[in-house]
């Protein structure tokens, strides 16, 4: 038996049925030319399922021993239960394929069993299949899926054929090709720690530093660390920050990355920065919608990797930071400094942090919203409004069997008091956004995508882009149009959208509370003259 990893056990004791501990998602493909789609899944799935040989923790399940959670191996692995084959309804749109996807991820994952499935889903139009994952966030996080879609793909088409994903044989090869000698020196060696006073001095080290941080942390709750944002502070109650049902629905949508770096480029704010300020317009425009905009700005989970370099192991090495959306602020551009600004101060918190110490730090500064969760209490004491969640996939095409990999969409984890979650994936020259949400808590979830559709539009006029606006992305995950399309909007909706964009950059005023009629209605009315020009993109499911 092998121990499990605080962090790690911290995702198995907050799992109850309302709240699933699972991550995973869809991964897109187009079948290769020539081959037939029923004999190239069943080829597919036999392969998948003669596999017997598997990375840890993926061949083990769960047992509670007397001091603690441990992975044991399953000598008699089911793979018939783990490896599944499913078939879309007629006419196989993306709205059927979300649909499934939401009721796949409605479901616990069985703890006498390894914690993973994967289903092979087949009946999209246009010689498409996905694959549908989900394994328990105490087996791993978002850089460590990752590696596994990397190590189980190829870069070439005639190349290898690629391996069963969570294969001990994918692992070995990946890490070698990938990393070499790197990934055998993840820790020190003795020859390393062979001096007692430096070990000593490495320890004193960290315990100063320990505590600079935790004095920083404590300090932002009396508005005494700058611009720091920190959980539960000044964190308002919405909608989103309830109980939750065991219910969920899952909507996705690809972006061109272009669009963002030329963002980035013209506002001088990294990917991330447009990002999370995307996503604070998409939020602001939901909760307007609702009239429930807070006074006071959301405050996103914002997670950051710990991993050291070639660390392919760990199951979770993940921190941090608290990110404020200023969707307070109604002029975008201000919004996306006062993002800039939060980031920037959490980035620093961290940067004097070793790993170890940045993995401690979260520990400790994790354990409250561990407490609230345990006791109920989520809801009521909400740490964060959402989570948004930035993972870096490939940055090259991939193939599986020679199927071209068209889109990685996320689908992560909501508990009482997160009712829905952000993530994104950037693979290739695309920014692949998954968003699952409670079913009943957030029952038009959808809408966040046509508003980040708006938020990214906004930017864009700020940016000074010119026709940049209305522009869409390649693959419309959700619509109509097939995958590797470019969906040309109308004049008309082109010159709407940089009309209300521009107008709204030159007002530069700042919502100053969500109680006021009249400010409020003026909204409304623009939102829903911006929604009867902007023809949504989604299908709804």
């Amino acid at each position: 038996m092998r121990r499990i990893d605080l962090a790690s056990a911290g995702f198995l004791l907050l799992e109850k049925r309302e709240t699933p501990m699972h991550v995973g998602g869809i991964n897109l493909f187009t079948l290769p030319e020539g081959v037939d789609e029923q004999e190239f899944l069943t080829s597919l799935r036999t392969q998948l399922r003669e596999n017997t040989e598997f990375r840890k923790p993926f061949g083990e399940y769960v047992v509670t021993g007397k001091t603690g959670l441990y992975w044991e191996k399953d000598e008699h692995i089911d793979m018939d239960y783990h490896v599944r084959h499913s078939a879309l309804p007629s006419p196989g749109r993306y709205r059927e394929l979300f649909a499934l996807a939401s009721r796949f991820h409605t479901t616990l994952l069985d703890r006498t069993r390894p914690l993973w499935e994967l289903h092979l889903i087949e009946g999209l139009q246009d010689r498409q299949f996905a694959v549908y994952n989900k394994v328990h966030h105490a087996a791993i996080d978002g850089v460590g899926a990752m590696h596994i879609t990397q190590a189980m793909c190829t870069e070439s088409p005639s190349g290898p054929p690629g391996y069963a994903p969570y294969s001990l044989e994918a692992y070995k090869a990946y890490k070698q090709s990938r990393f070499g000698d790197v990934a055998k020196a993840t820790k020190p060696s003795k020859r390393d720690m062979r001096n007692v006073l430096e070990a000593l001095k490495q320890q004193y080290d960290s315990s100063i530093n320990l505590a600079t941080a935790m004095r920083r942390f404590g300090l932002a709750f009396v508005g005494r660390s700058g611009n720091l944002a920190v959980p539960w502070h000044n964190v308002p109650k919405t909608s989103i920050n309830t109980r939750v049902s065991g219910a969920r629905r899952f909507v996705a949508q690809t972006f061109a990355f272009d669009r963002v770096k030329e963002v980035c480029r013209a506002l001088d704010a990294t990917v991330n920065d447009v990002v999370l300020a995307m996503c604070a317009g998409a939020l602001r425009r939901y909760l307007l919608s609702r009239d429930e905009l807070p006074l006071h700005s959301l405050k996103a989970m914002a997670p950051v990797s710990l991993r050291e370099e070639g660390d392919v192991d760990s199951s979770n090495a993940i921190g941090f930071i608290t990110a404020d959306m200023a969707t307070n602020i109604y002029d975008p551009e201000k919004r996306l400094r006062t993002i800039q600004e939060s980031m920037r101060a959490g980035k620093d918190l961290l940067r004097e942090l070793s790993p170890a110490e940045g993995a401690l730090f979260m520990q400790l500064t994790q354990l409250p919203a561990l407490l609230t969760s345990i006791l109920g209490l989520g809801s009521k004491f909400p740490a964060f409004s959402t989570v948004v969640s930035n993972v870096p996939g490939p940055r090259k095409p991939l193939y599986w069997h020679g199927a071209r990999l068209d889109g990685i969409y996320p689908a992560s984890i909501v508990f009482d008091g997160f009712a829905m979650n952000i993530t994104l994936v950037s693979y290739h020259d695309q920014l692949d956004f998954g968003i699952v949400a409670c079913r009943r808590s957030m029952p038009q979830i959808q809408r966040i995508i046509d508003h980040l559709e708006d938020s990214l539009a906004e930017l864009e006029a700020v940016a000074g882009l010119s026709g940049s606006g209305a522009r869409t992305s390649n693959n419309q995950r959700g619509s109509r149009t097939p995958a590797k399309t470019r969906v040309k909007a109308k004049a008309k909706t082109k010159s709407k959208v940089k009309a209300k964009a521009a107008s709204k950059t030159k007002a530069k005023t700042t919502r100053k509370a969500p109680s006021k009629a009249k400010p409020a209605a003026k909204t409304k009315a623009k939102l829903g003259a911006r929604k009867s020009a902007v023809k949504p993109k989604l299908a709804r499911n």
